[in-house]
């Protein structure tokens, strides 16, 4: 299996999780220009990151590549823990941190691509980071009493939870008053599958 990565982008989350099922795998960094070639568009026509090839079969999307690492491999546990209910837990998360947080990340990184007057776009980044501070206490209220996001086991949430954190702590992202976030932001750092995700990717 072969992953193609930027470093820290949302394909961090699938690289730690490769990390946690401790199988063989390649991990293939790109460049922001290499994936909109023509070679790298037949296995991603989105032109983005993340991408797996597994034999000849191509994949793209973080929640597509996560079902489909949890369905080879769910000893890892990946979606949680076997049960219906643990399922459905992690695909919550899962669903929030990509649908609601990672969507609104991407007006802080690039308004110009919604608007083209700088203040507009001033603006509409000043709108975007109250939304994420919203969103961000939510996730501390969740980890009041809770090592990770579903309990005291590890899932893809928490590797996706922990990609958009490192985001904000990059914007200065104002998260004052969660108590919670460096806890489990601590946790994770400290989980051997993290750091030598963050190692490969030059991340330390």
């Amino acid at each position: 299996m072969k992953l193609y990565y930027l470093p820290g982008a949302c394909s961090l989350t699938i690289h730690i999780s490769l990390e946690w099922i401790g199988k063989p795998y390649e991990a293939r960094k790109m460049e922001r220009d290499a994936i909109k070639s023509p070679d790298y568009l037949k296995i991603n026509p989105m032109g983005a990151v993340p991408a797996i090839t597994d034999g000849d079969f191509n994949l793209n999307q973080n929640l597509a590549i996560l079902a489909y690492l949890n369905a080879k491999h769910p000893e890892a546990g990946l979606l949680g823990d076997g049960t219906p209910e643990g399922l459905a837990e992690t695909m919550r998360w899962l669903a929030f941190i990509n649908s609601d947080l990672h969507r609104t990340f991407s007006l802080l990184f690039g308004p110009g691509r919604f608007v083209s007057d700088d203040a507009a776009q001033q603006e509409l980044a000043a709108s975007a980071a109250k939304i994420l501070h919203r969103y961000f206490a939510m996730l501390d209220a969740r980890l009041d009493g809770r090592d990770y996001l579903t309990g005291a086991r590890r899932t893809a949430a928490d590797a996706y939870l922990f990609v958009v954190l490192r985001w904000a702590h990059a914007k200065n992202l104002d998260l004052s008053g969660l108590a919670n976030l460096p806890e489990f932001n601590a946790r994770m750092k400290a989980d051997p599958g993290v750091a030598a995700a963050l190692k490969a990717e030059g991340l330390e």
